[in-house]
């Protein structure tokens, strides 16, 4: 790529936010979705968010991460959106996954 680190994390930030609005507008994906298709949730995106705060030195926990990536505080996304996941999606999530 011939573009500068400025530049580059610029349009990275820019790509973060989109997925995070995706994210945020798909409610009817589940995370056991994700994770069994994509092998990451929101969850893992929030989690990533707060350990590279954490390397930064910026004062982040999970929940502010949790709540950037899910538009709302984590427990009431899940009471709001969150519905039990079947028996198939269960069984697919236990198996072990490539990475």
């Amino acid at each position: 790529m011939a573009i500068d680190d400025k530049t580059r994390i610029e349009l990275e930030a820019a790509a973060f936010r989109r997925l995070v609005a995706h994210l945020q507008q798909r409610t009817d994906v589940q995370n056991i979705d994700l994770m069994n298709l994509a092998g990451f949730c929101r969850n893992c995106l929030a989690n990533w968010f707060e350990e590279a705060a954490r390397d930064k030195g910026a004062p982040v926990d999970r929940g502010e991460a949790r709540q950037l990536v899910y538009g709302m505080a984590y427990e009431d996304w899940k009471a709001k959106y969150q519905r039990e996941a079947s028996p198939d999606r269960t069984q697919s999530f236990a198996k072990p996954h490539k990475h």
